[in-house]
């Protein structure tokens, strides 16, 4: 009854019988709509300076992107992850402007690609969130063994040296930045594998066909 009622609450009507979105996909409890795909697309490509492209395949990748959003959406809202406030994406919105700038190309910008600013400041908070959540959830559980920083600054090294670089950097020296490094690899990979053991444990329902 509840994932009913959440189902029928994500559909909004401008008047009777005036569907203006509709569900696409629901993981779990958590619901993406076909309006939200659509929005995913033309978001990505205007921070990546991407041309638009609306076609079946891009749908297909954004949808999977939200899926695992949702999922870990799921998972903030079970540990109460506390979320940062608006405020903090402000820097992050200050920076697109700038990459977009003047101000009249910016404006520009949002036209083409079909977005709002408050758009804009939704996503880049969203994206604060998940990667601070992300960090939150698996960095303490990642231990980087000297060996694995030795062996890495020594590829490293044979390829400096292959490159014909005479200022080489010492190992203590590469050392806080090689941790860094792998510290976020083992963060990469097992967010990968709780990934793929969540969608097992999480039932993923395709209303929308050609999104899967």
């Amino acid at each position: 009854m509840k994932s009913a009622c959440l189902l029928l609450a994500a559909f909004c009507c401008l008047a009777e019988g005036e569907i203006i979105d509709r569900i696409a996909i629901s993981a779990g409890n958590q619901v993406i709509t076909a309006g939200q795909v659509e929005e995913e697309i033309r978001l990505t490509a205007f921070l990546n300076h991407e041309k638009l492209d609306l076609s079946v395949a891009e749908r297909k990748k954004a949808a999977a992107r939200l899926i695992e959003q949702a999922l870990i959406k799921r998972d903030m809202d079970l540990s109460r992850y506390p979320l940062p406030e608006p405020s903090e994406a402000e820097a992050s919105l200050h920076e697109v402007k700038l990459n977009y700038a003047p101000e009249s190309l910016y404006q520009q910008k949002l036209q083409e690609y079909g977005i709002t600013e408050d758009a804009l400041q939704r996503r880049l908070l969203w994206q604060l969130t998940l990667l601070r959540f992300i960090d939150y959830r698996f960095r303490p559980a990642i231990q980087i063994p000297d060996e694995d920083v030795k062996s890495y600054y020594e590829q490293e090294l044979a390829e400096w040296k292959q490159q014909g670089i005479q200022s080489i950097a010492t190992l203590e020296d590469s050392r806080a930045k090689i941790e860094e490094i792998l510290t976020q690899q083992r963060i990469d990979q097992a967010l990968d594998a709780w990934m793929a053991e969540t969608r097992k444990q999480v039932r993923i329902n395709y209303l929308d066909e050609a999104l899967k």
